[in-house]
């Protein structure tokens, strides 16, 4: 199989090291924005996660004229109707931090009992080329918030996001053992599976 050249269209460098890893090959070479000195930013004016994926990975195909991936994901906490979501980075108004939106997370729901803190990450991954879609998949994780911060690794939310099977926030969980449970793990996976398809057709 012929070397590939892969752009995440993201310019988060947590997003960066955990697809880096997960998608790590020989035969392929994943490269990020400033590789390709792409300083654009996109909008996200998308009311979905799919919908912010799909937009970014068609802005950027069309400007880097290469195999294309793009995500967006956040995290959705039922007793705040499904908030942050879309807004997950930005949850905190501007110049928003991942300590500043966990404090605002934390602070809306002090009052909110352990039993009703259920919440969900969501990973949509697009890829596209040529300015056009060509495989879109989703990975969802169920969890809860935790009543403080827990965990030196992750980002995000992840030291509040809580994952009852492995009883340890995200944050507690090292890289490895993150990416086999994840949301943005479980979208991986699929998008890997795709990819050696893929690349298999179109050698």
């Amino acid at each position: 199989m012929n070397r590939r050249t892969l752009l995440l269209a993201t310019t988060n460098p947590g997003k960066v090291k955990e697809i880096k890893r997960y998608l790590a090959a020989p035969n392929l070479e994943v490269l990020g924005l400033q590789d390709l000195k792409i300083r654009t930013p996109f909008p996200e004016t998308g009311k979905t996660f799919e919908e912010n994926a799909r937009k970014k990975s068609l802005f950027y195909s069309r400007k880097s004229k290469i195999l294309t991936l793009a995500e967006d994901s956040g995290l959705e906490i039922e007793a705040l109707g499904g908030a942050p979501g879309v807004y997950s980075a930005r949850f905190s108004g501007p110049g928003a931090t991942d300590k500043k939106n966990i404090q605002k997370v934390l602070s809306l729901l002090r009052m909110t009992p352990l039993s009703q803190r259920r919440a969900r990450f969501v990973s949509c991954l697009s890829l596209a080329l040529d300015g056009r879609v060509i495989r879109v998949v989703r990975g969802e994780v169920r969890g809860s918030i935790a009543l403080e911060k827990r965990g030196p690794f992750g980002f995000g939310y992840d030291p509040i996001f809580y994952y009852r099977p492995l009883k340890k926030t995200f944050a507690e969980l090292k890289p490895e053992e993150k990416n086999k449970v994840s949301h943005r793990g479980r979208a991986l996976k699929k998008l890997r599976f795709f990819l050696l398809q893929y690349f298999q057709v179109n050698s």
